[in-house]
């Protein structure tokens, strides 16, 4: 693998495409795309993790990888995540652009360290010159019956700390845009893929070029009585739900996907603060400590606050281990009745 500063080599540019073609793909086929495009297009990029090679991946985000490019780019490691994440850093800070295949979120834990202490502050600390451009992505969310130990959303640990942006997509074609980006950037990334949505289906754009920024949330849904912010595995069912309280109330839901954590798209959600005066912020993840808590002192502390027609609500998991049993794991989270609830209770439709 060779170090080089030409991250788009005319031996690797893909022919010309409509860049308004779309392709029905799963989340999973999306991220394998993402990382094949930049892997032809950036000979630095590179993938690691255990099982990314011939088995493909933990979740077969990596089926066909090691054909394409070889095993020198498609890296299966030992079981050991300090040892990885410290490789991956190491081989970011010298020029090269690796994609960290956590597996289950769960096991970043044995990681914190080389994030934490290391990655995230490399950049500052030496004024811009020590770069370290890796990817860290982590399976993260409840529903597919992994239990306790293999089912936490632990986004919000990251966004305390400054140096790491943390991406939160809940769609395939969010997917695909924001991991390309992801990869492109110069400073540590975690990217956040549920388990429960790697078969969901939707369109995703085939061009090579199609990215979408960091930092910029999208209104999935307009609408004028509430507003509804949300991000990852929630967003379906934040929408769904958006759709039946306005077929069978008549009330109408902004629906504001955040997409990116940090960095966060504060404009886009006071702006639609302001404009519906009602606010419910809904994620999976523990509700104390959790990143929608950092989201509603933001408001508080705004001058959307004074637009607000009544309290700021939460609406996220429970504070208890991920259960195993399918009926109590389900219950744990937001259900799209539950939103369907708590939009009625602010628009005092109970």
């Amino acid at each position: 693998m060779n170090i080089t500063k030409d991250k788009s080599p005319a031996s690797a540019k893909s022919p010309a495409v409509d860049s308004g073609a779309t392709k029905l793909m799963s989340v999973r086929d999306a991220i394998i795309m993402a990382m094949s495009e930049e892997m032809r297009r950036d000979e630095n990029v590179f993938l690691m993790g255990e099982d990314v090679g011939i088995f493909g991946g933990d979740f077969g985000t990596s089926v066909g990888m090691l054909e394409e490019f070889g095993k020198e780019r498609i890296r299966d490691t030992p079981i050991s995540e300090n040892a990885i994440s410290g490789c991956a850093i190491g081989a970011a800070m010298t020029g090269l652009r690796p994609i960290v295949d956590v597996a289950f979120m769960d096991f970043i834990v044995y990681m914190m360290d080389n994030i934490v202490n290391q990655a995230a502050k490399t950049r500052y600390m030496f004024g811009g010159k020590g770069q370290v451009p890796t990817v860290f992505r982590c399976a993260a969310g409840s529903g597919v019956g992994s239990a306790a130990q293999h089912s936490q959303s632990l986004e919000a640990w990251f966004t305390h700390i400054p140096g790491i942006k943390v991406v939160a997509p809940g769609t395939p074609a969010d997917v695909k845009g924001l991991l390309k980006t992801a990869i492109r950037d110069n400073n540590t990334v975690i990217f956040l893929e549920y388990k429960a949505q790697y078969n969901m289906r939707g369109e995703v754009p085939v061009d090579p070029e199609f990215t979408i920024p960091l930092g910029k949330a999208d209104i999935k849904r307009e609408g004028k009585d509430v507003t509804v912010v949300t991000y990852g595995r929630m967003l379906e069912r934040v929408i769904q739900a958006a759709d039946e309280v306005k077929e069978a109330n008549g009330v109408s839901v902004e629906v504001v996907d955040l997409r990116t954590l940090m960095p966060l798209d504060k404009e886009a959600i006071l702006t639609s603060v302001k404009k519906t005066g009602k606010v419910l912020l809904v994620n999976d993840a523990h509700k104390t400590g959790g990143f929608i808590g950092e989201v509603a002192a933001m408001i508080a502390e705004s001058e959307a606050f004074d637009f607000l027609d009544g309290r700021i609500l939460r609406l996220a998991g429970e504070d208890v281990p991920v259960p195993y049993n399918a009926t109590l794991e389900a219950a744990m989270i937001p259900t799209v009745e539950r939103i369907k609830k708590y939009i009625l209770k602010l628009v005092d439709k109970r």
